[in-house]
């Protein structure tokens, strides 16, 4: 039993030691504390710690990320946490002395699991901390409850509020290594976030200059990868990169993991004690905050589809999440975090093959088993949401999670920003496609910064799969189908969007993708392959090689309804592509919204692009266009251009490049003859209109359009059948006294109305014309009804002044 005095003196030494961080803005104070939380811990037990942990470690964690006590401020402090003071210094000494304290294998660690095992502190994270998704479904008393049931980081960890506090019912509790990791991932977000307010505002206030890209150099301290600037950062003094790093290979096991997993499970979580169970736990509970914190985190489907139907979840979150692009600034962090799960596909490939020889491809197994299965327990579902698949990949995991955050990074990308945070979200894509190029070698530096051996990921299989595509990857490939298929499409799209902000860097991304899609023969046929299996029907018992791959198209055509769930694309950014192109892989289509059309009229426009700008690198330009064709070529097959089905005017062609090629402005007629699948109406606002004001003049044209009928043009094959009626003999010529011929001019002239109306809307379904009130909300004519209104008002104002 420890005596009442020596608590007290703990409690005050505690006490001490957090005025002592709180106050720490220089290096030397930073320094300081550092040896005094060392000596502080190495000097007390587990049990005399837990007041350390209780009073001081919040302190901690404040101040190495920059954060405020203050429950409104949802963002760090500027430049006042340890992690800006040592991006600032770029002091590598220092960056070392915080990195050892905080490091997997330092004292403070340690502590945290001697704590943990008796449970003597218990957290709670602050609810306006946490995810968007999970804020939204702690609000509600149903949805708390099975919240714990949907991700590994809540199971057990959702409590009743004794306090019933305002807009939450229930709260999150955890220990102090989750704690820990739940703020250490929430830093990047809320960095990101106030980066991105400090975006907005320069973007506002530089809108009459004309914008460079060069000038948005705002990034996340700790893990810019902006090497433009005046120093650039070493990565020594990158202290987030480094505890991520280390945090990922100490607790996110790699080759290891296949040696506490026993044979058919298909979740991790199912493993017993006797194989290690709390470092699989740990694992899982490290990469589902990941994935929630940074791929997750504010989209509106953040569950599967089959999972909402099975718990009850209803709603999506559309109405409060919205179309939102998720944070920016986390692109070099989640090329990491995917980098390194993809390992675990290398190590894992050849036990991947042996098991899909005799049973199949295990996740279409587990996926149909489990997910999709009524009669599936809720307790034994819970533990398998994570997981499409087994065999030990994480891949699995993270599969929807990226896809979408990819996915709605293109859709959500706004106008006017720059192509930063897009590029390194692309990298993340490419990197992922191409998990055959990850090796050790990619985290060699990073190795040699932690000062530790990777003895657990370093394995002669990885080496020796770090080359290029082979036909061991097809399972890969298969599972992640989309993102060779569907994405690429997709992308296309936000090219053509964004071609005008930099071609060099549109044009430089697009070869990219191409590289990738013909880096080997066999990869192309694959592809070609299911797309061909999956628009076609199966064909009696054939052997023949497409045959074999129909048994993945219900699993492709699963994915793809669930991964895309609740986005649409015309909606989204107004591209070439129909309004149900989530309903079908549209790549290989032969139609206008197919790849090859869509990249042959990119190139078009690349082409055009880059002769007008000013360039003394338009020869490496031109020369990347070629070699673009040539890839698109080799993918396709044929020849690069072929004849475009619709012709362009003689005056669009003397039209500017600014003219042809700006999207998205009102009176834009360039390519007027390309028959867009999005509508033109219901196109996004731009910066020249009111907003308020075209949503209500957009709403306003289509009651009119479906009260017309000029939603479908008028059948030629009748002709319009009037009615009529006879009317009387004894009745014309008949009209007495001045009220009579009243009504009678007044009738005449409604129905002269009535006919012109009538003969104006059949005149209209014969040429297709629409009605279309959104030129309206251009802000030139607001501004010029309002001069006029306010010139109206003055006059009579004037000329009652002087009346009086």
């Amino acid at each position: 039993m420890i005596p009442h005095s020596y608590t007290v003196d703990t409690i005050s030494q505690s006490q001490d030691l957090a005025s002592k961080i709180l106050s720490s803005s220089t290096a030397q104070q930073i320094l300081s504390v550092c040896a005094s939380i060392e000596s502080f811990l190495h000097a007390h037990s587990s049990d005399q710690s837990r007041h350390f942990f209780s009073l001081t470690f919040p302190t901690l964690i404040l101040k190495l990320f920059g954060f405020t006590n203050d429950p409104c401020a949802a963002s760090p402090s500027q430049s006042n946490g340890w992690i800006d003071v040592i991006s600032s210094s770029n002091d590598p000494d220092i960056a070392s002395r915080v990195f050892h304290l905080l490091s997997p294998n330092g004292i403070v660690f340690s502590s945290i699991f001697a704590v943990d095992r008796k449970s003597l502190v218990k957290f709670v994270f602050p609810t306006e901390r946490l995810p968007e998704w999970a804020r939204f479904m702690l609000r509600s008393e149903k949805d708390s409850k099975i919240l714990s049931n949907l991700c590994p980081i809540f199971k057990g960890n959702v409590k009743e509020d004794t306090n019933k506090g305002i807009g939450s019912v229930h709260q999150i509790q955890l220990n102090v290594f989750e704690y820990y990791m739940f703020w250490f991932a929430y830093y990047p977000i809320s960095r990101g976030n106030n980066e991105n307010n400090i975006d907005i505002n320069l973007i506002k206030r530089s809108k009459k200059e004309k914008f460079r890209l060069e000038n948005w150099t705002y990034a996340i301290p700790g893990f810019s990868s902006n090497v433009k600037r005046g120093t650039e950062q070493k990565i020594e003094c990158n202290l987030y990169l480094r505890l991520l790093y280390a945090y990922l290979r100490e607790f996110v096991p790699i080759s290891d993991l296949n040696v506490h997993q026993q044979p058919y499970r298909s979740s991790l979580l199912n493993y017993t004690s006797g194989y290690d169970g709390s470092v699989i736990l740990r694992a899982e509970f490290l990469v589902d905050a990941f994935v929630n914190y940074w791929l997750i985190d504010n989209d509106f489907s953040p569950l599967t589809v089959n999972v909402c139907k099975y718990f009850g979840v209803s709603h999506r979150f559309c109405s409060v999440l919205g179309e939102t692009p998720p944070t920016s600034g986390l692109g070099e962090l989640v090329k990491l975090f995917v980098k390194y799960l993809n390992l675990n596909s290398v190590v894992v490939m050849k036990e991947c093959e042996n098991i899909a020889e005799y049973s199949g491809s295990p996740k279409w197994r587990v996926s149909e088993s489990v997910l999709f299965d009524s009669s599936v327990k809720t307790r034994d579902l819970a533990s398998m949401v994570p997981y499409v698949s087994g065999v030990g990949s994480w891949n699995a995991m993270i599969q929807r999670p990226l896809y979408r955050f990819i996915l709605r990074t293109f859709l959500f990308c706004p106008m006017g920003t720059s192509m930063k945070n897009a590029s390194e979200v692309f990298s993340v894509w490419v990197s992922y496609m191409e998990p055959w190029r990850v090796s050790m070698e990619d985290f060699a530096e990073l190795d040699a910064v932690v000062n530790g051996s990777s003895k657990n990921v370093r394995t002669e299989d990885s080496q020796s799969q770090a080359c290029g595509y082979s036909s061991s990857w097809q399972g890969y490939v298969l599972s992640n189908y989309l993102y060779y298929s569907s994405l690429v499409l997709h992308f296309i799209g936000f090219a053509h969007k964004f071609l005008h902000t930099d071609p060099e860097v549109i044009i430089q991304m697009v070869l990219k993708v191409m590289n990738v899609l013909t880096s080997a023969k066999e990869l192309i046929d694959l592809v070609k392959n299911v797309d061909a299996v999956y628009h076609s029907k199966p064909a009696g018992s054939s052997k023949s090689k497409p045959n074999s791959l129909y048994r993945y198209v219900p699993s492709i055509r699963e994915q793809l309804q669930d991964w895309e769930d609740g986005l649409c694309e015309s909606d989204a950014d107004g591209s070439f592509l129909h309004e149900n192109w989530n309903n079908d892989l549209r790549l290989f289509h032969d139609g206008e919204d197919g790849g090859q059309q869509l990249l042959q009229l990119f190139i078009l426009r690349a082409e055009a692009e880059l002769q007008a700008i000013s360039s003394n690198s338009l020869a490496n330009n031109l020369q990347c266009i070629d070699s673009l064709k040539t890839h698109v070529s080799c993918f396709f097959g044929g020849h690069t251009i072929k004849p475009i089905p619709f012709s362009l005017e003689t005056e669009q062609r003397q039209q500017s490049r600014d003219e042809i090629f700006k999207p998205k402005r009102v009176g834009n007629h360039a390519l007027a003859n390309i028959r867009y699948k999005g509508d033109w109406m219901k196109r996004p606002i731009s910066d020249d209109e009111v907003a308020w004001l075209a949503k209500l003049l957009i709403w306003l044209s289509d009651w009119l359009n479906e009260s017309f009928g000029l939603n479908q043009q008028e059948r030629r094959a009748e002709g319009p059948k009037w009615p009529y009626m006879e009317v009387a003999g004894d009745l014309v010529g008949n009209v007495d006294g001045p009220m009579e011929t009243t009504k009678a001019v007044i009738y005449t002239i409604r129905s002269w109305l009535l006919m012109l109306v009538a003969t104006s809307v059949k005149l209209m379904r014969k040429h297709g014309v629409r009605v279309n009130l959104r030129i309206l909300a251009s802000k030139k004519i607001v501004m010029v009804l309002f001069l006029f209104i306010v010139f109206s008002v003055f006059k009579n104002v004037f000329r009652l002044f002087h009346r009086a």
